[in-house]
């Protein structure tokens, strides 16, 4: 296994070009996110607690159901991201015929194929520093960030979830790199 950048490695061999993406490993920001979804999961129990022991007259009970919508939707998002941090990678194989990318928690995840032959314009994008979005992405809650893009049958995909900018190169570099042997192999 070779290492480009912090976050990035790379297994080769005649057949396939095997890429893995860590997610930062930051132990400070994990714990913190870990206690803040502990609290929202106790706020949560409080509430819906409460619902069922204390009488509510229907404004009230409206105004709780509205509470547990968005409690929920941002519990879900939340343990989402913390789960990406703690056991996530992006996994990316590169064989003869297809390019395979996998958004994977511990072994979870949809394997996608995508054929070499029907990829067009990749690129690299970084938002403008001091941006809105860069200020976004770089969110311990937020999952995205994907910073390689491609185009193929009129959809975007994206991968290389919040890299620096050098290793969003290295990582570019390596998959253009590989694409275009691999290509120029099948034409032969």
């Amino acid at each position: 296994m070779k290492w480009i950048g912090n976050r990035v490695s790379f297994v080769e061999d005649k057949i396939k070009t095997t890429i893995v993406v860590y997610p930062e490993d930051k132990v400070w920001v994990n714990a913190l996110m870990g206690a803040w979804i502990s609290m929202w999961l106790v706020i949560g129990a409080t509430v819906v607690w409460s619902y069922f022991n204390f009488k509510l007259n229907n404004q009230e009970k409206i105004s709780v159901f509205v509470f547990m919508t968005f409690w929920f939707y941002y519990a879900v998002k939340v343990i989402r991201s913390f789960a990406w941090l703690m056991w996530g990678k992006e996994l990316i194989k590169i064989n003869e015929t297809s390019l395979v990318y996998k958004k994977s928690v511990k072994k979870y995840g949809k394997a996608s194929t995508f054929y070499l032959e029907n990829i067009k314009k990749i690129s690299m994008y970084y938002p403008k520093e001091r941006s809105m979005q860069a200020v976004w992405e770089i969110s311990p809650w937020v999952r995205g960030g994907e910073r390689i893009e491609f185009e193929y049958q009129g959809k975007f995909i994206r991968f290389g979830r919040k890299l620096t900018e050098k290793d969003a190169k290295l990582l570019f570099n390596l998959v253009t790199k590989r694409i275009d042997e691999r290509l120029k192999q099948a034409k032969v």
